[in-house]
């Protein structure tokens, strides 16, 4: 027995027509790889009170005593106690960084840059 819905009708309604266009062959990669890419990593700790750190609070023998400016990398990250921070909370510029939040890390926290250069 045939359910009603599935039966053949005879309609006035033609049947859709799917077309789908052919792409042309074109190279298989989508992007390229970057040559190189280069991270370098600043270390300090807050001490509780100051906003500005410059390069001559780099924790000695961790990662790089320097920071960069923006111009020289393709994106930072700032990690406060392990906590990577929004772009609004901080701002760096040549040898400095900025924390930006209303509160300040507690003593010892750590705070790390990290700068990457895609080459």
């Amino acid at each position: 027995m045939e359910h009603h819905f599935f039966a053949k009708r005879k309609s006035l309604i033609p049947q859709p027509f799917l077309s789908l266009p052919k792409a042309a062959r074109g190279p298989r990669r989508l992007f390229t790889r970057p040559q190189q890419v280069d991270t370098l990593t600043f270390y300090t700790l807050s001490d509780g009170r100051k906003r500005v750190y410059t390069s001559a609070d780099a924790l000695q023998g961790h990662g790089t005593e320097v920071i960069l400016a923006p111009e020289e990398v393709s994106y930072m990250n700032l990690f406060i106690n392990g906590i990577l921070q929004s772009k609004q909370s901080y701002a760096v510029a040549q040898g400095k960084l900025v924390i930006r939040t209303e509160d300040i890390p507690i003593k010892g926290t750590p705070i790390i840059l990290q700068m990457v250069t895609i080459r």
